[in-house]
C-alpha cells in the first residue's frame, strides 16, 4: 500500500477550508435505554475478527439453514455473504413478530389530506395483506422465484406490502421513485426484463390528487417502442372502491388490484427458502454514462446489515414509533423504512405528501399525534422546514429520543437548529453517510457512545474500515485532516452484489481505480471506491465533502449529469449541453444547464422552456434545472472537452481561473454577459 508519509501534501488532494465544531453529548436518559452502550462493539468488530464479526448482525434474524461460511471471496469482488444459509425476508419482517406483537401497529399510514383518517396496520393485518397479494402475484400475474417486477408506486401503505409480498415469493422487485418520469420507468423495466408493472391510480401531493396511472400508459408505450413488452399493469386504488384517475384502463392489460384481491381472501403462501446470496431487489441509480445502474442487493447479507445498523445506530426497539421522511423509492426508504425497522418489529410511519403541507406545523402534529420518538430525515427537508417555520416545533408537545440526518452533508448552523429547536435539546442526533450501493450506513456516531459534532458524520461503523486516497493512489495519513477520495478497505454484508447484468461495469465503476491486483482473490487488494471526497480529523470523525465525479447530488438524490444533458439534447434545436451543480438554499445543489444551439437557431424563452420540460419529461421533476442558459458556444479544451468547472464558476459568480488551456478563451466573457442577463 502506497502512503503519503514522506510525500507531503499532494496536488491531487481536495482543498478543505472547514472549521471544526464543538461537541454535543447525548443525555444520560438516552444512554440508559440505548441498544448499544457497550464500547466493546469496536473490539468485537475489529479487523482481526473480520469477517466473522458480521455474524453478530446475521444472528438477529431467523434462518431456515445456518450458513457454511460468513464470507466467500472466491470470485472477487463479487463477495458472497453467509454462503450456504437460507432465510426469507418477508418471514423476518412479518411472520416472526406475530407471537409477541400480533396486535401492535406495524405501519401507520398518514394521508396528506388532514381530514382523511390515519390507517393503522397491525402485524397481523400486514401478514394477511402480504399473503393475499403474494397469492395474487403468483396465481394471477404468474410470477415466480427469480422473476423481476417493476414498481412505480407512491408513498401509500400498499408499497411496503408489495415489496414484502415479492420477497415472500422470491420475486425481485425494482421500485422506481414515484416522481420519476414514464421514460425512467420504461428504461428500468426493460433493463430488468420486468413484464409486470405495479402502480397506483393516483396520490396526493401538495394538496392535489395527481393522475399517476397516465405514467404507466406512457411507460408501456415507450418500452414497447424500444422492443420490450410489459404484459400486465396492476393498479392499486388510492381510494379503495373508487378509480381516481381520469386515464382509462386498457382492457386485457390493466387490472385493479383492489378488485382482484377478492379472489385471494384468506390465502396463505409459505415463504420461499431463499439462499442468502439470492437477489432481493434492484435499486437503479444514475450513472456517469447516462445509463442507469441496476444495483443488485442480496437477501441475507443486506437484511443482516440493515437490521444490525438499524438496531445500533437508529436505536430501534419494538416499542418505538419510528418515522423516516424519505421516500421508499430511494435506498433510505428500502433500508430504513421497510426492511431494517420491520425486521426489528418497530412501528413505522408512512407519510404520503409534502413535509410542510398544508403548513410548516404538519410534521410536528404527526409526531405529536402518533407519539413518534425516532425521527429520520434529510438536510434538504430540514432546511425547508427551518425556512418555512423556524419556530413551529416549539408549538407542539412531542419528544424525540433520536434524530437522524442522511443523504448529504448538513451545514453546522442547520444542524444546530435541528438539535435545539426540533430536538428540543433532548434528542441525540446521528449524521449518517452511505450510498445506494452500500445498502446501509458506513459512517456515523454510535448515539450512546460518541459525542455529536455539527457537520461531521462521526467515525466509521463497526466493521467498516475506510481509507482515503489521493488521485494518484497514495494513502492520505489517517486523522490528518487532509482530504481525498474515501474508499472502504474491506467487504461488508450490505454492499450491492453487482450491477444487474453487467459485472464488468461493476468492477469498472467501483474497483478498477484502486485495485492492486485484478488476479487476486484476497479482499485486501480490492478497496471499494465510493466516489466521494472526505477528510478524517484528529478525533477520527469523518467529514464528507461530496461527489468527486460528475454526479449531481440534488436534495440527497444522485442524478447523473450525462442523463440530464442527454435529455436536453432530445430538443431538436440543441447542439450541445453541459450541466453544473449550483448551490441552492433548500436542496443543497440543483442542476443548471448550459446549451448551445444549432446554426441559424435563435434563443427564445419558449425554447428555454422546452429544454427544461425535456429534462423533466425524460428524468422527472427532481432534475428540473434552476435555469437554462443558452450560450453561443461552450468553453472547450483543444481536444474538444467542455470545461464544466468554468461554467460552474460563472454560475456562482466566482473567478474562472486559468483559461489558457482553452481552444476558445474569448468565449468566457461572452458567456459571462449571457449569465448576467439570465
Amino acid at each position: 500500500m502506497r502512503t503519503q508519509k514522506e510525500r507531503g501534501v499532494s496536488e491531487a488532494e481536495i482543498a478543505v477550508h472547514w472549521q471544526e465544531e464543538e461537541y454535543y453529548h447525548p443525555s444520560e436518559s438516552f444512554i440508559r435505554q440505548a441498544n448499544e452502550k457497550d464500547r466493546s462493539i469496536y473490539r468485537r468488530f475489529e479487523m482481526a475478527r473480520f469477517p466473522g464479526c458480521f455474524a453478530e448482525y446475521a444472528e438477529l434474524l431467523d434462518w431456515y439453514r445456518h450458513w457454511d461460511r460468513v464470507l466467500d471471496t472466491s470470485d472477487p469482488p463479487f463477495w458472497r455473504w453467509f454462503a450456504g444459509g437460507k432465510l426469507n425476508v418477508s418471514h423476518n419482517c412479518v411472520d416472526r413478530h406475530l407471537a409477541d406483537h400480533r396486535n401492535k401497529a406495524a405501519l401507520h399510514f398518514v394521508p396528506e389530506p388532514e381530514d382523511e383518517p390515519i390507517q393503522h396496520v397491525t402485524f397481523q393485518e400486514l401478514y394477511v395483506k402480504v399473503n393475499e397479494f403474494a397469492a395474487l402475484l403468483r396465481d394471477f400475474a404468474g410470477l415466480k422465484r427469480g422473476d423481476r417486477v417493476t414498481l412505480h408506486m407512491p408513498m401509500i401503505p400498499e408499497l411496503p406490502i408489495v415489496m414484502l409480498a415479492c420477497a415472500r415469493l422470491g420475486v425481485i422487485h425494482s421500485q422506481v421513485f414515484s416522481g420519476y418520469s414514464a421514460k425512467s420507468v420504461a428504461d428500468r423495466a426493460a433493463d430488468a426484463e420486468s413484464n409486470v408493472l405495479i402502480t397506483a391510480d393516483a396520490y396526493y401531493r401538495g394538496g392535489k390528487l395527481l393522475d399517476h396511472k397516465a405514467h404507466a400508459d406512457t411507460a408501456v408505450a415507450l418500452a414497447e417502442k424500444a422492443g420490450f413488452k410489459i404484459d400486465k399493469v396492476l393498479i392499486w386504488q388510492r381510494h379503495p372502491g373508487r378509480y381516481s384517475s381520469p386515464t382509462p384502463l386498457v382492457e386485457g392489460r390493466d387490472f385493479l388490484v383492489n378488485e382482484l384481491l377478492k379472489d385471494f381472501r384468506g390465502q396463505r403462501i409459505a415463504p420461499e427458502e431463499m439462499n442468502a446470496d439470492d437477489p432481493l431487489f434492484l435499486m437503479y441509480t444514475s450513472g456517469t454514462t447516462g445509463q442507469p445502474k441496476g444495483c443488485q442487493h442480496s437477501t441475507g447479507g443486506y437484511l443482516s446489515y440493515v437490521a444490525g445498523t438499524a438496531r445500533s445506530v437508529l436505536d430501534i426497539h419494538p416499542g418505538d414509533v419510528y418515522w423516516c421522511m424519505a421516500d421508499i423509492g430511494w435506498i433510505t426508504g428500502h433500508s430504513y423504512i421497510v426492511y431494517g425497522p420491520l425486521a426489528l418489529g418497530a412501528s413505522v410511519v408512512v407519510y404520503e405528501g409534502l413535509p410542510a403541507w398544508p403548513d410548516a406545523g404538519r410534521p410536528w402534529r404527526i409526531a405529536r399525534d402518533l407519539g413518534v420518538n425516532i425521527f429520520h430525515t434529510s438536510p434538504t427537508a430540514i432546511r425547508g422546514l427551518r425556512r418555512a417555520g423556524p419556530d413551529e416545533p416549539e408549538k407542539y408537545d412531542y419528544h424525540f429520543k433520536l434524530m437522524t440526518t442522511v443523504g448529504e452533508a448538513i451545514e453546522p448552523e442547520v444542524w444546530r437548529w435541528y438539535y435545539h429547536v426540533v430536538g428540543k435539546d433532548e434528542a441525540a442526533i446521528v449524521d449518517t453517510w452511505w450510498q445506494t450501493e452500500t445498502g446501509g450506513f458506513l459512517t456515523s456516531t454510535m448515539p450512546a457512545l460518541h459525542p455529536m459534532k455539527p457537520g461531521s458524520t462521526g467515525p466509521a461503523m463497526p466493521g467498516i474500515y475506510p481509507v482515503i486516497y489521493d488521485d494518484e493512489g497514495y494513502v492520505i495519513p489517517e486523522r490528518s485532516g487532509r482530504a481525498g477520495n474515501i474508499c472502504i478497505a474491506n467487504p461488508w454484508p450490505g454492499r450491492m452484489q453487482t450491477i444487474w447484468k453487467n459485472r464488468e461495469r461493476f468492477v469498472e465503476a467501483y474497483y478498477k481505480r484502486y485495485c492492486r491486483n485484478r488476479e487476486s482473490t484476497d479482499w485486501r487488494d480490492w478497496p471499494y471506491m465510493t466516489g466521494d471526497g472526505a477528510t478524517q480529523e484528529s478525533d477520527g470523525y469523518y467529514r464528507i465533502l461530496g461527489r468527486i465525479d460528475d454526479i449531481i447530488n440534488v436534495a440527497g438524490h444522485r442524478l447523473g449529469s450525462k442523463e440530464i444533458e442527454s435529455a436536453a439534447l432530445t430538443v431538436a434545436e440543441a447542439a450541445e449541453a453541459a450541466v453544473v451543480p449550483v448551490p441552492d438554499e433548500i436542496k443543497g445543489r440543483v442542476p443548471e444547464i448550459y446549451v448551445s444551439l444549432k446554426p441559424g437557431v435563435e434563443p427564445t424563452d419558449e425554447l428555454r422552456r422546452r429544454l427544461s420540460d425535456a429534462v423533466v419529461s425524460e428524468i422527472g421533476a427532481i432534475a428540473r434545472p434552476r435555469s437554462v442558459v443558452i450560450v453561443p458556444d461552450m468553453p472547450k479544451t483543444r481536444s474538444g472537452k467542455i470545461m464544466r468547472r468554468i461554467l460552474l464558476a460563472l454560475s456562482c459568480g466566482e473567478q474562472v481561473g486559468d483559461t489558457t488551456t482553452l481552444a476558445n478563451p474569448e468565449i468566457v466573457e461572452e458567456i459571462r454577459k449571457v449569465v448576467g442577463r439570465t
